[in-house]
């Protein structure tokens, strides 16, 4: 038997250690470690021996915790340097602590105060520095050279803190604009659920009233015309079970609706406007109003070409109403975007499971003022009218540019057609 192909997925996992990354740990240990190096390599030759050498290594120590304790390990560090300068052993080659307790302290304390006072206690120190410096020059100039030292490692924290500010606060704005587009996809989908449950209760209530009036013709004339009134039965049958199905439909759609996948913008369009007008809010158009559509959009700017394929099919109510829905939102968005003067490709293709509406654009047109209205939400709004009837929706740029929508909506195995017959 052929061995089976084996799926790898690459996880990345950050190390932690001491509730700290561990690369962040492996660093501040080196550079403790460095220091420490100084110190007890000067342990003979230095001023102060091992005394100066264990001042030295406190100051390593306590630098472990430079980035979780900046104030206190500066406070410290500054301690032990002025033990230093008490016993009189001048600068040694590990106060580079002091200096790195400076950086740590403007650059991870929680208050810029903490590093301004950091500073001006370093200015201090500076002072006291250059006044044990033994040699041939002034002690001003000891003070110069340390001072311009210190000073630039206090810049170059304080850089460093800025900009480390900054990026969080553009992770946090981020991290805001993304909670905000999260919740607009949640409005928008709760909305267009909102309107298709609409739709579907008016078309669950004309079968409800197509239902009475057969069944009160059956009341009528069963006695006179049985023929009749067994045509009529049927009717109310077929009628009841359609309307039993939308409203499955209509339940599933008032559901707790769940998390909407990410969209890059949901096309919310205003009211009616220009040349085309939206339809009344209670009326449910149909197919056949199809023509009287593409030519509003046809007025409006577009190049709409129309074609369908394979025999239409009676369809229920509430998918004839998708169908129509997802027509006009297709060709909503091609005005909108592909602009005035596109060429959109509009086809119905119709087989014995299902019907499939595909529109394409060129996107070849220029910018329109006033967009055609809206049926819903653009692709929100289609994707969950599509999603009730449990077709399928693809959206996304075409080969040849612009833009390609195609809607696959399965159909009923036993489409009621004798309703619009009685009604």
């Amino acid at each position: 038997m052929a061995d089976k192909p084996v799926r790898v997925r690459w996880v990345t996992v950050d190390r932690i250690i001491f509730g700290r990354p561990l690369r962040s740990v492996a660093f501040d240990v080196a550079v403790a470690g460095l220091v420490a190096l100084f110190a007890v390599a000067g342990a003979v030759a230095q001023p102060g021996g091992w005394k100066a050498t264990l001042v030295g290594v406190g100051m390593a120590l306590v630098l472990l915790f430079r980035r979780t304790h900046p104030s206190a390990v500066a406070v410290v560090v500054a301690v032990l340097a002025l033990v230093q300068v008490i016993a009189g052993w001048g600068p040694l080659g590990y106060d580079i602590a002091v200096l790195i307790a400076l950086y740590s302290v403007v650059k991870y304390a929680d208050r810029l105060r903490d590093g301004v006072l950091a500073g001006a206690v370093a200015a201090g120190g500076v002072v006291l520095a250059a006044l044990q410096v033994r040699g041939p020059a002034a002690w001003w100039a000891s003070a110069i050279y340390f001072g311009l030292i210190t000073g630039a490692v206090w810049l170059m924290g304080l850089n460093v803190r800025t900009r480390r500010l900054y990026v969080l606060s553009l992770e946090e704005r981020a991290a805001t604009l993304e909670r905000e587009r999260e919740a607009e996809a949640r409005a928008a989908v709760a909305e267009e659920r909102t309107r298709i449950a609409r739709e579907l209760h008016d078309v669950v209530a004309h079968s409800m009233a197509v239902m009475i009036v057969q069944a009160d013709g059956v009341r009528f004339t069963i006695d006179r015309d049985p023929a009749t009134a067994r045509a009529a039965a049927k009717v109310v049958a077929d009628t009841g079970r359609q309307a039993l199905e939308e409203m499955r439909r209509l339940v599933g759609v008032l559901r707790e609706p769940s998390r909407p996948e990410p969209v890059a913008a949901p096309d919310v369009v205003a009211g009616p406007d220009g040349g085309l007008s939206a339809e009344p809010a209670h009326r449910r158009p149909a197919l056949v109003e199809l023509p009287a559509l593409l030519d509003r959009f046809r007025a409006a700017g577009l190049r709409v070409g129309y074609a369908t394929t394979g025999v239409a099919a009676p369809l229920p109510p509430g998918l004839e109403l998708t169908v129509y829905r997802v027509v006009q939102e297709s060709l909503t968005n091609a005005l909108k975007h592909a602009g005035v003067g596109a060429s959109v490709e509009l086809s119905l293709d119709w087989s014995a499971d299902a019907v499939v509406v595909r529109a394409v654009d060129d996107g070849r047109g220029r910018p329109v003022v006033r967009p055609a209205p809206s049926g819903g939400h653009g692709l929100v709004g289609m994707r969950e009218r599509v999603g009730v009837y449990d077709g399928s929706l693809t959206a996304g740029p075409a080969l040849a540019g612009g833009w390609r929508v195609e809607a696959r909506l399965p159909l009923p195995s036993a489409p009621g057609t004798e309703q619009g017959e009685a009604a």
